[in-house]
Parts: structure tokens; C-alpha cells; sequence
């Protein structure tokens, strides 16, 4: 059954509407991840549905007497009370239930979700108010929840929860997310919006990859051949006289409805293509930590920590809200000093630090939050136009001249990345740097950050991004120690990482400066485990790729194919293009996972 159906819907602020003529239902249990790009209209789409926004035109179906909860990606200004009241504030007046139920409730999810029960709730940090609306939109037991970006702001432990506790209920979602393995484990179905269009893929995150890249190949044949169409058109109707002739009175009627089509196409927003800006080298070690401790009061945040940071080491510190995660990165930073022990740095360190508080001046311009009152940048030892400078991370002239105020999550972000990445560095330091950031902006940045040549320290709760770009990973465990892992966060699943703490003794954690004589020079790229297991996978992942290939290739030279289904042709002949692909890209890739594990054998 459908809880809620949008028909026909259109919403428009500017000249380029947000929405136009959406359809879209949201079945009972239905789990539903939206994607789009930064700015496309997502937070809008769940405003709408959520009855907080009027749409223009259409129709929004909602079943009587079912309850539908928003979590908002902003949190929302005057919000009061202890944790516990703004919590039991979610309740619905509606569903009569016994106080002690209801009370049971709440205190359940305050319990699992660690939260401070009667802390004021102006007085916590973001990353507790997100947890503490979530709990609020989650005590109501709604038939349908929207979530935007439910993951940002929540320690790995929390998500993990969160992920559990979703997939028990009978709850139907829409929700909008970062977060790869959030929506790998979730979505039972996906749905892109994409210049004012909503279009549904009923598979996998993986297969609507491949599916969505077919598609756009064929909209760009489909537009190519129109627009060469349309330019012959042109071409004959400028011969003269001939071709207007009460004989040709349909073709230039033809001519004039293509016109009208080419008019209303919408272009498709480019890829962002930032780079770093490029620093001196610096010295082999970068930064030591021998013995260090740290307390705030009586609370122990850092005990005996040492450890050996090396050039184009990329580190990755991971650990619940809370823990001391960016406590730790200022001690190694030099902003704190240890309370015991010290922190040596190497030459030549030239630092950029992407903290949380994520500071941008709302009544400025996206411009000039980034070049001031200058026209000019300084980038990689050129100047550019501040306007082409911000193209390269998706802001249009328009937009760059807009307040900062009016960007999106995701928008605001990318500004900040665009301000960061102006400054020439050798160790680039991001805490939290993933947050809002739509998929294509995300890999993006993810490859950028796997071919930087400087140091790298990473505070992520995004397990994908960790495990893609760390080569070691610094782990609170659930005794306060912080240990030093090889590889990303799948690896460090193997010891003691979560508040709940799990073990096992098949391996060791890596040592840190027990074994700094061994990294007197320069360490060789490491091999990471879960590149073997890559690797010792591919032969398997090709031969059925290569059998799959092998099927469909019969089905396309069979004649019966193209007398009883010529339908399924184009779709045989797209799925074999697509396979084709992939089997260039595992040999690629089995040849470049060959030459770093024999680098790394020397």
C-alpha cells in the first residue's frame, strides 16, 4: 500500500524549476535512498512531502492517520529543553498510549543513542543535537520517515546502530545520505533527481552505477543525433523560398517544435575538477608523539600515546563523539600541549586545517567568502578568475555572486573546500571533511586524496571513504587507548575499535614507535590487506564477467533475437557494452595491484 503518491508535482524558485511534473509513491516498508546532486532540489522534494513546503502545482496523496517524521539536515533554531523533553516533544498526540510506555521509550532510545538525558539541549554540541532529533523523529514510530543526511555528525558506533535499529522496523524511509555503506545496507530501491526530473532505479547501489553511466551514454547519443537533425533543419530552411511552400508548411512546423525542445533541454551540471594547491616537500618524518597524555579535569582524553607520522603516510582517527578525536589531532598539531610527554614535528611542514566549525560568513558571497573583495585567486602559482576558479567546484557565476547564506549543506561544503585548497600544503588535515557532499563530489575528492603526494591526517565516520583513502588508521578503543592499525576502518574491525568493543587474536596491531628504527628511511607504499583480498579475487570476478559476456554475445548473433524480440536488443547490446567495461577496468586494475605488491616486496 502507498502511504503518500506525488502526481504531477512542479516546484520553482528561479527560472530552472527544482521539480517539474514529479511522480513518485513511498510503499509500506519501502526503504528508499534519494540521490542528486548538491543543489538539485533533495531537501526541497522531502519539504514538500513533509507538508512544510507548497509546491507550485500537483498533487500530494498522504493516507489518513499515518504518521510521517522529517529529520532535518540543518538543525532547526529554537529548539529548548532538556535532551529528554526535546525527545518526548516527537511524541504524536494522536497514537493514545500508556505513559509508561511512551516513557519507556524514550528513555530506550536515549539509552542506545548515549545521550545526556537532562542536558540542555542549547548547551550540547552539533554532533549530540543531531543525535538528540534524530531520537525525536524516531520515538513518534512513524509509518514513514524522511531522513536528510541522518549520518552526519554520528560516530561510526552510531550509525551502526542506527543502521540496525532501521532494518528492524517496519518503518517505510526516504532518506538522503553521504554515506556509501549506509546506503548499500539500507536502500531497497534508489531514486535520482536530476534536473527537476525524478526517475527510479529499482536494483543496487553497484548496479545503478553501471545502469545510470548507460543511460547518460545514450542521452548524449540521443541529443547528438537531435541537434544534428535540427542543424540540417536549419540548414534547409535558410535555401529560401522553396522552403516555404504550402508543401513544406509541415516540415517548418516541425522545425519550429524542435526549436521549442532544444529551448527547454536542460544540460546536465558538469563534474567538479579541483585540485590541491602544490607545497614544497617536507622532511621524511613529519610528525613524533612519544608517551603523550592528556586530561581535561580528572578525565583521561589521551594516556601514553606514541607514535611516528612519515611524508604521504594518510591517516585516519576513528572513534565515538566524544572520545577526543580533534583533541587529538591539535596535540599532534602543536595547538595543545600534552599534559606528559611531547610532540615533535619535522622541516618544511606547511599545514591546512579543515576544522569542524566549518566558518562561512553568510551575509557575504560565495566569492567573496573565498577571494574577499579581490577579483583574482592564487592558484597552483597562477592567477585566476575568482568566478572560473569557483566553476571548478560547481558554482556558476549567478551562484558564486549569491549570498552564502542560501547554499545547501552540500553547497557550503564544497565552499569550504574551494577556500581550503587556495592554501599550498604538505599536510592537509580534514576533520569531517565528507559531510553533505554529493556522490560525484565525494569520489572526487576521495581520488584526490589517494594521489596526494603530502601527509594526510583524517578524522571520518564515512567507513568507504576511510578504508579508500587511509593507509593506517588511529582507533579509540573502548578501554580510552588509542592503537595504530594498517589500512582503513574495515581493517581495524579485526581488534577492539567500538564502545562495545570487538576481538579477535588473529592478527597484531601495527607498532608505533617500538618500531621506529625501521622507518629511518622513507617506508615503501604499504600493500594493504584488503588489496590482497582484492587481488586474489579478480581472477574469479573476470572469469565470470568474461562467461557472462560470452552468454550474451550468443543471444546477440541468434536470428531468432531479432524476429521474435527485437525490443531487447538495444538493452542486450548496452548491458554487453557495460561488461565489456568492466572487464578493462579488473585486468587495470589486477596489473596497477601486481605492481604495488611487488614495490612493496622491493
Amino acid at each position: 500500500m502507498a502511504l503518500l503518491q506525488l502526481k504531477n508535482v512542479s516546484l520553482r524558485y528561479g527560472s530552472a524549476p527544482l521539480l517539474e511534473g514529479v511522480d513518485f509513491q513511498l510503499a509500506d516498508g519501502e526503504r528508499v535512498c534519494l540521490l542528486g546532486r548538491n543543489g538539485a532540489g533533495k531537501t526541497s522534494l522531502l519539504r514538500v512531502i513533509a507538508g512544510e513546503e507548497v509546491s507550485n502545482s500537483g498533487e500530494i496523496i498522504r493516507v489518513n492517520g499515518k504518521i510521517i517524521t522529517r529529520l532535518t539536515q540543518e538543525i532547526p533554531v529554537g529548539v529548548s529543553g532538556t535532551a529528554r523533553e526535546v525527545i518526548a516533544s516527537g511524541l504524536p498526540a494522536e497514537r493514545h498510549e500508556e505513559e509508561w510506555e511512551t516513557a519507556r521509550r524514550v528513555e530506550s532510545l536515549m539509552m542506545a543513542m548515549r545521550l545526556p538525558a537532562d542536558a540542555d539541549f542549547a548547551a550540547l554540541s552539533g554532533g549530540l543535537k543531531r543525535r538528540v532529533l534524530l531520537a525525536r523523529a524516531l520515538a513518534a514510530r512513524p509509518d514513514a520517515l524522511l531522513l536528510d543526511e541522518p549520518t552526519n555528525h554520528l560516530d561510526i558506533d552510531s550509525i551502526l546502530w542506527l543502521e540496525n535499529y532501521l532494518l528492524a522496523q517496519q518503518t517505510a524511509l526516504l532518506f538522503t545520505t553521504h554515506d556509501r555503506a549506509f546506503l548499500k545496507k539500507l536502500a531497497t530501491r534508489i531514486v535520482e533527481l536530476d534536473r527537476g526530473k525524478l526517475s527510479s532505479w529499482d536494483c543496487d547501489y553497484e548496479t545503478y552505477l553501471v545502469r545510470k553511466e548507460a543511460w547518460l551514454e545514450a542521452e548524449e547519443k540521443n541529443r547528438a543525433a537531435f541537434d544534428k537533425k535540427l542543424a540540417q533543419e536549419e540548414a534547409w530552411l535558410r535555401q529560401g523560398v522553396k522552403a516555404r511552400r504550402t508543401r513544406n508548411e509541415g516540415r517548418v512546423r516541425a522545425l519550429e517544435q524542435m526549436r521549442r525542445e532544444r529551448q527547454r533541454r536542460r544540460e546536465r551540471p558538469g563534474d567538479a575538477r579541483f585540485g590541491l594547491s602544490v607545497s614544497g616537500v617536507s622532511g621524511q618524518k613529519v610528525i613524533a608523539a612519544e608517551g603523550v597524555s592528556f586530561n581535561y579535569g580528572e578525565r583521561v582524553i589521551v594516556s601514553d600515546f606514541s607514535t611516528e607520522i612519515w611524508r604521504g603516510d594518510k591517516i585516519g582517527i576513528v572513534g565515538p563523539n566524544g572520545a577526543g578525536k580533534t583533541t587529538l589531532l591539535k596535540l599532534l598539531l602543536g595547538q595543545l600541549s600534552p599534559s606528559a610527554g611531547a610532540v615533535r614535528h619535522g622541516t618544511n611542514l606547511q599545514i591546512v586545517y579543515l576544522d569542524q566549525l566549518r566558518a562561512i560568513d553568510g551575509e557575504k558571497t560565495v566569492a567573496q567568502n573565498v577571494a574577499g573583495a579581490a577579483e583574482t585567486v592564487l592558484f597552483q602559482g597562477r592567477a585566476r578568475h575568482i568566478h572560473n576558479y569557483l566553476a571548478d567546484f560547481l558554482f556558476a557565476a549567478d551562484r558564486a555572486r549569491s549570498p552564502a547564506k542560501i547554499l545547501s549543506g552540500g553547497e557550503r561544503n564544497r565552499l569550504l573546500l574551494a577556500k581550503l585548497f587556495l592554501q599550498p600544503a604538505n599536510v592537509l588535515v580534514l576533520d569531517e571533511p565528507t559531510n553533505d557532499l554529493d556522490a560525484e563530489t565525494l569520489e572526487l575528492l576521495e581520488n584526490l586524496l589517494v594521489e596526494y603526494d603530502g601527509t594526510l591526517l583524517l578524522v571520518s565516520h564515512d567507513r568507504v571513504f576511510l578504508d579508500e583513502v587511509c593507509t593506517s588508521t588511529l582507533v579509540f578503543t573502548a578501554d580510552g587507548d588509542v592503537r595504530e592499525f594498517n589500512g582503513g576502518y574495515s581493517e581495524s574491525l579485526k581488534f577492539e575499535v567500538s564502545s562495545v568493543g570487538q576481538k579477535t587474536a588473529d592478527a597484531e596491531p601495527q607498532k608505533s614507535a617500538a618500531d621506529g628504527d625501521a622507518k629511518k628511511s622513507r617506508r615503501p607504499r604499504k600493500f594493504l590487506n584488503r588489496e590482497q583480498w582484492e587481488l586474489d579475487a579478480l581472477p574469479v570476478k573476470i572469469e565470470q564477467l568474461e562467461a557472462g559476456q560470452e552468454r550474451l554475445s550468443q543471444q546477440l548473433w541468434d536470428p531468432e533475437l531479432y524476429q521474435k524480440s527485437p525490443d531487447k536488443i538495444a538493452e542486450l547490446k548496452s548491458h554487453s557494452a557495460a561488461l565489456e567495461q568492466e572487464i578493462k577496468t579488473a585486468y587495470a586494475r589486477w596489473e596497477e595491484l601486481e605492481r604495488l605488491r611487488a614495490e612493496f616486496r622491493g
